[in-house]
């Protein structure tokens, strides 16, 4: 059995950018690009991986505790683009239509979400994939526990041994200090 955990955010700027040269716009002039390429990516997750669990995360709005560790954290970033804004609502449609899970928690980011679920599930299926394109959550690869990592070529199986052939490094965990050497400017975080 297995299970797969969506980062969604994630897969909703992927989708979004993917199209920013040639947007799908319908017949109401509303941007479909991220709507239109999430539900793909979706769609061809169920009908080749065929998961038999399957749960959306989302990102809460507003700060999380990480902000009250760094107040710095994230704020380099940009606003949201309102075309992505205007798509989230119909993302979670076409989730509960088709009856996948979404999570939020205040306060939390998908990451969280999506890592707290792995650990406590990994015990009760054979694997758990998070899909993201973020590099974060190699981290948190196990012996069952792996990235199903979006790139612009697809997607990919991150294994233990992929995270240590991709960083040099000789163990996942080691990732945490790794990244803090390196720093986010993503996240605007500094590093040494």
């Amino acid at each position: 059995m297995t299970l797969y955990l969506l980062d969604a955010y994630a897969m909703i700027y992927r989708a979004y950018y993917a199209f920013i040269r040639s947007p799908r716009i319908n017949t109401k002039g509303i941007n479909t690009s991220a709507i239109f390429g999430f539900t793909n990516t979706l769609l061809e997750l169920l009908s080749k991986r065929r998961p038999d669990y399957i749960a959306v995360a989302f990102d809460s709005h507003g700060d999380t505790f990480r902000h009250e560790m760094y107040s710095e954290y994230k704020a380099n970033r940009d606003a949201q683009p309102e075309d992505i804004s205007v798509a989230v609502p119909y993302i979670k449609e076409i989730l509960k239509a088709m009856n996948i899970p979404m999570i939020e928690c205040q306060g939390y980011e998908a990451d969280d979400i999506i890592g707290t679920l792995a650990q406590r599930h990994s015990h009760d299926v054979e694997k758990v994939f998070m899909m993201t394109p973020d590099k974060d959550y190699a981290q948190l690869v196990a012996d069952n526990i792996m990235m199903y990592r979006l790139s612009t070529t697809g997607a990919e199986e991150w294994d233990i041994n992929r995270v240590r052939e991709y960083f040099s490094i000789e163990e996942p965990q080691q990732i945490i200090d790794l990244l803090g050497l390196w720093g986010d400017s993503s996240d605007n975080i500094p590093g040494c």
